[in-house]
């Protein structure tokens, strides 16, 4: 009961974890947040910091068997790109 392929609509079992991606107040990088962390932020730097960010949420989601969504914010905590599963990564 509640396993896809049931016979009932997939989307009624179909959950999205959403992650938020910072950038660090000292400006080393980026905090991957969300509220499934139980130890709190994942700290990212390095020229790929943002595509390794996306690629964890969406391998940890997967594992789960749930869509992923990124949102990327600036400084001000505004939304300047989202990613979601089934898009392509580029940079």
């Amino acid at each position: 009961m509640g396993r896809k392929g049931n016979g009932r609509n997939s989307d009624e079992f179909a959950r999205e974890d959403v992650y938020d991606l910072r950038l660090r107040k000292d400006g080393d990088g980026f905090d991957l947040i969300s509220d499934a962390f139980r130890c709190g932020p994942i700290w990212y730097s390095g020229p790929d910091a943002v595509r390794h960010a996306v690629e964890f949420a969406r391998f940890r989601s997967r594992r789960l068997a749930q869509e992923a969504t990124v949102r990327v914010l600036d400084v001000n905590g505004t939304v300047v790109h989202t990613y979601k599963s089934g898009d392509e990564f580029s940079q």
